[in-house]
């Protein structure tokens, strides 16, 4: 099995609850920063988190001590991004240099948290922080709480204040970035259309990662999305059709996990 894979359940109703809950606001805003750091969604089809790997911050952590040598991975300069599970690879080769420096350097799950920022948002060390975002959506989610409240980002999340929010979780070149816009662009595509449905999203993920083609994890139970419920039935001798129920998700759940 690939390294870095964990339960990778889905984001549960009761995570959900607590996310919003803590920070005092409403689907819509959580929805919102989701998409824009992940799409929706905090694991690949292969069940190891979404990361982006930053060979400035390694060279930084590091002293650049290995940079003239592995310039890919080791860089002064942002960028050599390969998106997705390529960038796996780059993480993978700078931890054999360097874990815990590679490990802090980063970004997990579906709020992309940096894992340098792990005493932040409540894990002693980065191995613990890791392990946990392979865990769970819910425990990704968690995390993203953690620094939002950490960073006292939480007001302008309520207000709706995305210049002051981007800055506090994107960093200060969140204009050249347009994070705030991107922000402002999905609060108000998530208010005029339909907000995800959980167990929808639950069925979805567990499909893709059982190799069933849907497009987007969105919680939208769209054409693509009914078809891939159909074809599990059948594929698995079940009733029910399209109805995506708690029969369902305990049989997708048990067949991604080999029971």
């Amino acid at each position: 099995m690939a390294r870095f894979v964990g339960d990778a359940e889905p984001l549960s109703k009761a995570g959900f609850e607590a996310a919003v809950a803590t920070l005092g606001v409403g689907m819509p805003e959580v929805v919102s920063v989701l998409k824009v750091e992940s799409k929706s969604c905090g694991f690949l089809p292969s069940r190891r988190p979404k990361i982006l790997y930053e060979r400035h911050i390694f060279h930084r952590l590091t002293g650049g001590r290995f940079s003239d040598a592995n310039p890919d991975v080791s860089n002064p300069m942002p960028g050599g991004y390969a998106g997705d599970e390529r960038e796996y690879p780059r993480l993978e080769k700078a931890a054999r240099l360097d874990r815990e420096a590679a490990l802090k350097s980063a970004s997990w799950g579906a709020g992309q948290v940096m894992g340098m920022n792990h005493q932040m948002v409540g894990f002693d060390d980065v191995e613990t922080m890791v392990a946990a975002m392979q865990v769970s959506e819910d425990e990704q989610l968690m995390a993203v709480v953690n620094f939002i409240k950490s960073r006292r980002l939480d007001g302008a999340l309520r207000a709706h204040d995305w210049a002051a929010f981007a800055r506090g979780y994107n960093g200060a070149a969140y204009a050249k970035n347009k994070y705030d816009l991107m922000l402002n662009a999905k609060y108000n595509e998530v208010l005029a259309g339909t907000l995800p449905d959980l167990d929808v999203r639950a069925a979805q993920l567990y499909l893709t990662y059982l190799g069933y083609a849907l497009g987007d994890i969105d919680g939208l139970y769209g054409r693509k999305s009914r078809a891939a419920v159909v074809n599990f039935k059948l594929d698995n001798g079940l009733s029910g059709g399209e109805r995506i129920d708690r029969a369902l998700l305990a049989a997708l759940r048990a067949k991604v996990h080999g029971a």
